[in-house]
């Protein structure tokens, strides 16, 4: 079982780091109101890692493809289509970082950066979102972004096809969707508790993911698209 929690590591890091749902969650803990929108994306949000990892680990596992004694080719072409998605994920997401850099370091004056590094337009309409709304928005932006569904299907794959027992296979899915809504869980409850004493902290978050994030997050993207790649033409060799 060791051998498949490090597999799982990347796309797990994968969902964790994810700069979409970071900037949607700090929109929603933002809006007027923080405390109940924020609860309903993050149950939205787990509900998206759950339904996919889950989804995935059914569908691989009606199919039969740890029964064989080698996967069959459309598994790998299924890692070959993942892999290309996430790498090209990764060229767009540091475009789109390297874009809001550049504008931030032309502008001139604190009001102007703050500008420059402002939320992407669709996110700002949060703020009139009511609750069944944002909760929706936290199960859409997980199913329907191909990178973070990528990475959960990944892991239901990676978990089907490894050599353990159904128990065993749970508890790893378990972990890994635990894992998966903590870095959502833990801002949500920090304005909970600390209601408008969190403000200052969610506007910094704000700034500091608008300059920071996009290479990170592309060389993570890199990475286990590589992976994926990798583990396609190998089998396809």
């Amino acid at each position: 079982m060791g051998d498949l929690i490090v597999q799982l590591i990347p796309p797990l890091l994968g969902v964790i780091l994810s700069p979409l749902a970071i900037m949607a969650l700090v929109a929603v803990l933002l809006s007027r109101l923080a405390r109940v929108n924020g609860i309903a994306f993050l149950l939205g949000w787990a509900v998206g890692i759950v339904g996919v990892l889950a989804l995935s680990m059914w569908i691989f596992s009606a199919l039969q493809i740890r029964a064989l004694h080698e996967p069959p080719l459309w598994v790998a072409i299924v890692r070959l289509l993942l892999g290309l998605l996430l790498v090209g994920g990764a060229w767009y997401v540091y475009h789109r970082g390297a874009e809001r850099i550049a504008r931030m370091a032309a502008a001139e004056g604190p009001k102007a950066v703050a500008h420059a590094a402002k939320l992407p337009g669709w996110l700002q309409s949060v703020s009139t979102f009511k609750p069944g709304r944002t909760f929706l928005l936290g199960v859409g932006l997980f199913v329907i972004n191909p990178v973070d569904a990528s990475c959960a299907i990944i892991a239901g794959l990676d978990i089907v096809l490894a050599d353990v027992s159904t128990t065993e296979a749970f508890w790893v899915a378990f972990g890994f969707a635990v894992l998966g809504v903590l870095p959502i869980a833990i801002p949500v409850v920090w304005v909970v508790v600390a209601g408008e004493r969190a403000q200052p902290s969610l506007d910094r978050m704000r700034t500091w993911i608008a300059g920071n994030t996009h290479v990170l997050n592309a060389a993570l993207l890199l990475v286990i698209g590589a992976l994926q790649l990798e583990k396609a033409i190998t089998a396809m060799v």
